[in-house]
């Protein structure tokens, strides 16, 4: 991997945390998901302007993306209700790299060297010991861990999807604009059935999340999908987890959440894991 994707991926990663982090700051999180996947729209018919339209072989794949991505955006939405972002964050980002190496080697014909043994499994370490972080008022939330681990699957999902659907269209970036254009119909007609309010709140109570929150999450996965068609889906993948030290600097110094040893460590762990996925190619 060159130093110019390894740079732009973390860079990816910084704005992955701060859309995160704008989600779960907020009183009402399904505004402020909805005022994310909504702010999309602007700025990939900006882009489509001035990229070609993905190859009809990538059709599928936007179409499986859209399913991909509304539930990974509906588990992670319910994760942030139930858990901290120290918490859900690290579960969610650790699982993806772990479940793409695996489905790599058993459908995909990617034989793992020692190196990407160890790292699966200090992942996995890490992870699992973020089950047992405890709430504030002492309870372990498992539910929320549990959430966290859903989420990832879809994380793990849509990457292997996506990587794929870009390389296939021509054109990485008109690719993620129409998929992040259906992402957005797909949850306006979503909200409208099961929390309509929400869409009447946007114009007023959403427009910081819409511009800021949108924007970063566009151009944070538009840069790794892009970076997806440079370099393996898995290495991007692992290297893109960085962003749990970024959440964790967040969640500890602006959303004022507890950090104690565990949360450390278990970061830490799972961080090291994605590191070492990262040296064995």
């Amino acid at each position: 991997m060159s130093i110019t994707i390894f740079c732009i991926v973390i860079l990816a990663a910084l704005l992955h945390a701060v859309w995160n982090s704008i989600v779960k700051g907020g009183e009402n999180k399904a505004l402020n998901m909805t005022g994310v996947v909504l702010g999309h729209v602007p700025i990939a018919l900006l882009f489509l302007l001035f990229v070609p339209s993905p190859a009809p072989e990538s059709w599928p794949y936007i179409a499986s993306g859209l399913f991909f991505h509304t539930g990974y955006q509906l588990f992670l939405l319910q994760s942030y209700r139930m858990g901290d972002l120290t918490q859900v964050y690290p579960i969610a980002r650790g699982t993806a790299p772990l479940l793409v190496a695996i489905v790599s080697v058993l459908f995909l014909g990617v034989v793992l060297k020692p190196m990407d043994q160890l790292a699966i499994l200090v992942i996995a370490i890490g992870i699992l010991s973020l089950t047992l972080v405890r709430q504030q008022d002492g309870l372990r939330n498992v539910n929320a861990a549990w959430f966290a681990f859903l989420t990832g699957c879809f994380i793990a999902a849509y990457s292997l999807n996506d990587g794929t659907g870009a390389r296939l269209a021509g054109t990485a970036i008109g690719f993620y604009a129409w998929l992040g254009i259906g992402n957005a119909i797909v949850w306006v007609i979503l909200m409208g059935i099961i929390n309509p309010n929400t869409l009447r709140l946007l114009p007023k109570q959403g427009k910081r999340v819409f511009f800021i929150g949108g924007s970063a999450s566009f151009i944070a996965y538009t840069l790794v999908i892009w970076a997806f068609t440079q370099a393996p889906i898995a290495l991007v993948t692992a290297l893109r987890e960085t962003s749990i030290i970024f959440a964790l600097l967040i969640g500890t110094f602006f959303l004022r959440e507890q950090l104690n040893v565990t949360k450390v460590f278990s970061t830490m762990v799972t961080l090291l894991g994605a590191i070492l996925m990262r040296f064995s190619k």
